[in-house]
């Protein structure tokens, strides 16, 4: 094992025994590797490498604090890998897509309230044939950010919100909008739509599993990728 990744485990272990919870600062770098039994240069690598994925925050001249540990920022490193995919890539994120979307509607069905359906029913009227390719991205991040925010668990929505890539949907629009599928899948917003309006949880999941699918396998023609299954 790697000094730096003995360290990072070490401030881990540190964190799960709650000696270090949300907001603490940490010790200063001298203290903290002899109380570790770790060199200062580990130490300092295993800092960065936690500063990057937002558990520790390094500010310049005050010290280093552990963040608030809240699920959007322990999901932004997840987005910034799910720009980087392309290709039968981006297949395996909606693979994965079509296993936690249908669940986020399903409990949405239950736990949406009448303002929250509002705001997807305005969501869907802001879309049509003529939209633009930039608002459909704009509109689709929308539908499924609310059904997510709707189903009232933070850490389901924060990783669905890392999966979702504005890159990613942006391309996917373009060919769907170019093969004039726009109506189909807009149709498909508004009828997940009813049945959350009706508590539907069945129905829901089911229409959430047909419409991710469906991009899904629109992705693997135009990609010419073969279902594994």
């Amino acid at each position: 094992m790697a000094v730096t990744d003995e360290a990072i485990i070490r401030i881990k272990e540190m964190l799960l025994s709650g000696e270090l919870k949300a907001g603490d600062r940490l010790p200063p770098e001298k203290e903290l590797s002899e109380r570790l039994g770790l060199s200062r240069s580990s130490l300092r690598e295993a800092v960065k490498a936690l500063d990057l994925i937002r558990v520790l925050d390094v500010r310049r001249g005050d010290g280093t604090y552990v963040t608030s540990l809240e699920p959007n920022l322990l999901t932004e490193a997840i987005a910034f890998v799910v720009d980087l995919h392309q290709d039968s890539s981006v297949l395996e994120l909606f693979e994965v897509r079509r296993i936690l979307e249908p669940a986020s509607a399903g409990l949405a069905a239950a736990r949406m309230s009448p303002d929250q359906l509002e705001a997807l029913r305005q969501s869907i009227a802001s879309a049509h044939d003529e939209t633009s390719v930039e608002d459909l991205v704009a509109h689709d991040l929308e539908f499924h950010g609310l059904i997510a925010a709707a189903a009232g668990n933070t850490y389901l929505c924060s990783l669905l919100e890392g999966l979702s890539s504005s890159t990613v949907r942006a391309r996917v629009w373009r060919g769907i909008t170019q093969d004039r599928a726009v109506s189909r899948t807009l149709s498909e917003h508004h009828a997940i739509a009813d049945a959350l309006a009706r508590g539907d949880a069945e129905l829901a999941r089911a229409l959430m599993t047909v419409h991710i699918s469906g991009v899904e396998q629109w992705l693997r023609e135009a990609t010419g990728t073969r279902d594994a299954g």
